[in-house]
């Protein structure tokens, strides 16, 4: 069962893009000219994204692999064109009807499911790996943590997922953000102190057969955030 914080934050995470933001991230995740500001999040997204992905063989024929917070579906395109089975898993119904209807021809005998809901939802059954771009970097250490050890329950090999580091830069522009805030800006994120969280996420006693691999921080601009692997 999920605590009352992590059902508060995702609710309020859900309202955002249903109700404020889904025109903002649309323009986000398209080809048209955004603003200086927005460009280099989309530069940080999307080289994100592809050091996700090499972390993951070309081949993964056979895999079925969880999307956490998978917004527009891209990460859970690529991972389906290298022949997995993928699920993705959003909070906000609007972000996946226009998932859904931006999808191409999967190549390599790999499949795209999208569907709204939660992410930590036991229903969605076990999968051989879990990606989570950007979805738990709005929730604090100790909830973030929770949900790293739920996924893993349902995880055969590896998850891979980011986080927001806990540094100046980072803490400068989140003050920012609520000085000045914009009926179209993201939630505030989380900022955490990961080595922290991950030593505490790997000493509970359900995630002693899981270790890290090194991480890979992506800064650009106004887009800071860490890709960290887990594996058994």
């Amino acid at each position: 069962m999920h605590d009352a914080a992590y059902i508060k934050r995702r609710d309020e995470i859900r309202t955002y893009f249903d109700r404020t933001a889904l025109e903002a991230w649309k323009r986000l995740t398209s080809t048209e000219k955004v603003s200086g500001v927005r460009a280099t999040v989309r530069a940080g997204r999307e080289a994100m994204r592809q050091s996700i992905l090499d972390r993951f063989p070309a081949d993964l024929t056979g895999w079925r692999i969880l999307d956490a917070g998978c917004g527009g579906g891209v990460l859970a395109i690529e991972l389906a064109h290298r022949g997995a089975d993928v699920l993705g898993v959003d909070l906000s119904p609007q972000m996946i009807d226009h998932a859904i209807e931006g999808l191409p021809h999967i190549r390599n005998g790999g499949s795209v499911t999208l569907r709204a809901g939660d992410m930590l939802a036991p229903e969605l059954g076990d999968f051989d790996a879990i990606v989570s771009m950007d979805a738990l970097i709005h929730y604090d250490a100790k909830a973030a943590e929770n949900a790293i050890a739920g996924l893993a329950q349902r995880t055969r090999r590896k998850m891979v997922f980011t986080l927001a580091p806990r540094t100046k830069p980072l803490a400068v522009m989140h003050v920012a953000g609520k000085l000045f805030p914009r009926g179209d800006r993201s939630p505030a994120i989380q900022p955490v102190a990961i080595e922290r969280l991950i030593t505490a996420t790997l000493s509970r006693p359900d995630m002693a057969d899981w270790q890290a691999r090194s991480p890979r921080r992506i800064s650009r601009g106004f887009y800071i955030s860490e890709a960290q692997e887990l594996v058994r």
